[in-house]
């Protein structure tokens, strides 16, 4: 399998590039980033792209997956339509390419809660972007839904840490063990697994399923 990776400086992605490195059937990486990641192997390449003005050209050509993690806050982006740019825009232009190019494989990092109609704009936002792929010709299409990220990230998130340790208490309960967090390295492991399935076609992994998807 050769494997295009979008978002590779993110919590999940520099989990997922590792992984795919590691992984001797996995042929080649390429890295399409707004800057470098640092990391030198073998089976990987690495493209500096402006993702508002990517050409129209070959660089997806003779690839058999892509994985899109790509995605900022509105803290970095400064306003919604900046992030609304990044996480909406930006994929859906890369994923378009890609299918254009006989990608067949389509693996995207959404989120719990993506929901076209929700009142709140970050699960508004991924709700859109899951609809608008699946009218894509890809031959499978996997949306991996996880909830709460941990793990180990550039710039410290106040709110999100204490959210984080407030639903590992809350996930001792029974009925709400399904929103309990899960680590950065697991949602990578479960993106690789999920490519791997057999089944074609859209499909849609919630919280359970993702941790099934680990297993």
């Amino acid at each position: 399998m050769k494997a295009i990776l979008i978002g590779a400086t993110g919590l999940v992605g520099k989990s997922l590039l590792e992984q795919l490195l590691a992984d001797s059937s996995i042929e080649h990486v390429k890295v399409l980033a707004r800057r470098a990641t640092g990391i030198t192997h073998p089976r990987l390449s690495q493209s500096i792209v402006n993702f508002d003005q990517l050409p129209d050209d070959n660089m997806f050509d003779g690839y058999d997956v892509l994985f899109s993690c790509l995605g900022t806050t509105v803290k970095i982006a400064k306003t919604r339509a900046a992030q609304y740019n990044v996480d909406f825009h930006m994929q859906y232009r890369v994923a378009e390419l890609a299918c254009q190019s006989g990608v067949k494989n389509y693996v995207l990092l959404s989120s719990y809660g993506a929901d076209t109609q929700s009142a709140v704009f970050y699960s508004r936002m991924k709700g859109e972007l899951d609809t608008a792929v699946k009218k894509l010709k890809f031959e499978k299409i996997s949306i991996i839904r996880p909830s709460v990220l941990g793990g180990s990230r550039e710039s410290l998130r106040i709110g999100e840490t204490l959210l984080i340790g407030v639903l590992r208490v809350l996930s001792l309960i029974p009925w709400m063990r399904k929103y309990r967090p899960i680590d950065g390295r697991c949602v990578a492991s479960a993106m690789i697994n999920a490519a791997r399935e057999n089944q074609g076609g859209y499909h849609i992994y919630e919280l359970e399923d993702v941790f099934r998807l680990i297993k």
